[in-house]
């Protein structure tokens, strides 16, 4: 059985799905960012108590076609940005939608309408997120954070972290109470 999962994004998140399930008593599962795949014989009692419980932690189990199919862009993206140490040689739209198969403007405009958001927006703020990580947790210069999360410069990099959160990144960087704030919204 295959499941689909709303607000799915980060290794938290898998780790939380699979002590659950484990909790259940199901022991053949592979949990990925947004998707479960029960290989274990489940109950409709089962189904309810999983729903329950992801429901205690903001996730969601999916049913729509259409908010699979945005969850399924949002893992693709979450795994582009985070996971992703290589240079993409291609633009995100092209990579997302070779990625999903099906054509850019399509994937765009379900996207939008579910999320209420563009996709270009969506890929902005989770690249913030992780510069903010990068800033606060690792030792890579701004520069390198840049590259890392294929930016075409330092000052694109600047600007958009400046739009998102009102301060550039340098200052982000300093600022003692910025570094509380972020970490308890963890």
């Amino acid at each position: 059985m295959r499941l689909y999962i709303k607000n799915m994004v980060s290794y938290r998140c898998k780790l939380y799905v699979a002590q659950e399930l484990k909790k259940l008593g199901l022991t053949q599962f592979y949990v990925d960012l947004g998707v479960v795949d029960i290989y274990d014989d489940i109950t409709r009692e089962q189904q309810e108590e999983i729903r329950d419980r992801l429901n205690k932690a903001k996730l969601e189990l999916l049913d729509n076609k259409k908010q699979i199919l945005v969850e399924k862009i949002i893992s693709v993206i979450v795994k582009m940005i985070h996971q992703s140490d290589e240079t993409l040689r291609v633009k995100d739209s092209c990579y997302i939608s070779e990625k999903l198969g099906y054509e850019y403007n399509y994937l765009s405009n379900i996207f939008s309408e579910v999320k209420g958001t563009t996709i270009k927006k969506y890929i902005i703020r989770i690249k913030i997120e992780k510069a903010k990580e990068l800033l606060l947790f690792g030792n890579l210069t701004i520069t390198e954070i840049a590259y890392k999360l294929h930016y075409s410069s330092v000052a694109h990099l600047s600007s958009q972290f400046k739009n998102v959160t009102g301060i550039p990144p340098t200052l982000f960087k300093q600022n003692e109470r910025t570094k509380r704030k972020y970490l308890e919204e963890l």
